[in-house]
């Protein structure tokens, strides 16, 4: 192959379409638009504009909530965790969120894993998650497992026991 050889494939390139060069091309006179009118012009904002009146989508009811505190978990389930155990996927007496991503389990859960119940479960596995079904904490445990949930401390307790010290300090000084 040489390089002035090289050519795109058949195909590849489309030829622009030269709109409102004469009605022997095809797109001739109002060039696809349609007939005189605010939209055959250029520069048109009317999309939901109904005249003044008010909009329909102002005119239906809001629905529904959105949760901004909502905790985002990735749920795994104790079959699937069997079934990459199983497969070699998932190696390790300890597992936490890392190791569940790395296998291929936990996808996004940004704030942690929570381990449901769902599935036969029969490894001896250290479990450290965010949090655990009642079902799941007990297939866990009658496996020879255990579970840990590290307790969160909320940032208003944070900053009540960060106060609480620094008037500690300030009393003994």
């Amino acid at each position: 192959m040489k390089l002035n050889e090289l050519s795109d494939n058949q195909g590849a390139r489309h030829r622009k379409i030269r709109v409102g060069r004469g009605i022997g091309s095809g797109k001739g006179k109002t060039g696809g638009r349609g007939v005189k009118g605010q939209k055959s012009r250029e520069g048109v904002s009317i999309a939901g504009f109904e005249g003044g009146q008010m909009p329909l989508h102002m005119r239906l009811p809001k629905r529904g909530f959105n949760n901004i505190f909502a905790k985002d978990y990735a749920e795994v389930n104790l079959g699937a965790i069997q079934k990459a155990i199983d497969s070699g996927k998932l190696t390790g007496t300890d597992i936490d969120h890392a190791a569940l991503k790395a296998a291929g389990l936990a996808r996004g859960g940004k704030d942690g894993v929570r381990v449901l119940a769902k599935g036969e479960y029969s490894a001896k596995l250290n479990f450290t998650v965010a949090g655990v079904s009642a079902s799941a904490r007990e297939a866990i445990e009658t496996a020879g497992g255990s579970v840990t949930v590290p307790e969160i401390v909320p940032a208003a307790e944070k900053a009540k026991a960060k106060h609480r010290t620094a008037q500690a300090a300030r009393k003994q000084a």
